[in-house]
């Protein structure tokens, strides 16, 4: 069930399969859940804790420092990123290294140069093995894995149509991007972060 601006409670499990992205776009645009979308079934994502929330504010800052004095673009979650026609995901981060990239969208992008999931202990699959293979067929050359529950960040290269680890970075380790030259985060100051 998830309950739409207008009040009204909506039964997602009875329309399951059957969902048009018109009507994907339509509830998202109602809610403020966070729900994503893959071939008429929709799926509603557990409301991020405070941790998430900190750690994501951390990373999104750090980005936007880096990104846009050289022209990019950096948002957060909810922004819809289409990942195939009929599929689209809702990352915790999504970046462009140009913000006139067309894919830079009004209601959804269309792709995006770099992607960050943190992952959520009622389902870290999603984030570990889901989302890697449809963010390695959306093409994006790079996805950071930030997992709380063993505070490690896995920096995913996209080579051919699938994604290789660059590195898997611990605390006392500085997580490296290959796509931004030069990035780099404390992995302490992640997990730390309040």
């Amino acid at each position: 069930m998830v309950r739409a601006a207008d009040g009204l409670d909506i039964d997602l499990d009875a329309l399951q399969g059957l969902w048009s992205v018109e009507q994907y776009l339509a509830l998202t645009r109602q809610t403020n859940h966070l729900i994503e979308f893959t071939d008429g079934v929709i799926e509603v994502l557990p409301m991020p804790t405070r941790k998430h929330q900190a750690i994501s504010l951390f990373l999104v800052l750090a980005f936007l420092a880096f990104v846009r004095p050289r022209g990019g673009a950096v948002f957060y979650a909810p922004l819809r990123l289409q990942v195939r026609p009929g599929a689209f995901r809702e990352p915790d981060i999504l970046l462009l290294c140009d913000a006139r990239d067309p894919r830079n969208q009004n209601e959804f992008w269309l792709g995006a140069d770099l992607v960050v999931e943190i992952v959520s202990p009622d389902n870290p699959e999603r984030d570990t093995v889901e989302k890697p293979r449809d963010y390695a067929q959306a093409g994006i050359p790079e996805y950071w894995i930030v997992n709380p529950l063993d505070e490690t960040i896995t920096v995913l290269v996209l080579e051919d149509d699938a994604y290789r680890t660059f590195g898997a970075f611990r605390r006392g380790e500085q997580a490296a991007s290959r796509l931004l030259d030069g990035f780099a985060v404390s992995v302490d100051e992640v997990f730390d972060a309040e």
